[in-house]
């Protein structure tokens, strides 16, 4: 199990700050593909991942334990 945790308006889009799933072994690129099947109304053309707080490549393999964090983009000023 991996924890996924929502940011921002995406945290909104999924109605939850935080849940478990069962992807360890899967691609990052794979955790955005069941996220985008799991909540459709959520944009993610611009999202980052952290796991364990990195920022990760879309071909990083997930491990038992880990913490995904999906990150929308920022503005500042």
């Amino acid at each position: 199990m991996i924890t996924i945790f929502y940011f921002a308006g995406l945290k909104e889009a999924a109605g939850t700050a935080h849940e478990q799933a069962d992807l360890a072994g899967r691609t990052v690129n794979e955790l955005l593909e069941w996220v985008g099947k799991r909540y459709p109304q959520m944009p993610l053309d611009a999202v980052r991942v952290a796991i364990n707080e990195e920022y990760a490549l879309a071909e990083d393999v997930l491990q038992p334990g880990d913490t995904a964090a999906l990150i929308p983009p920022v503005s500042g000023g």
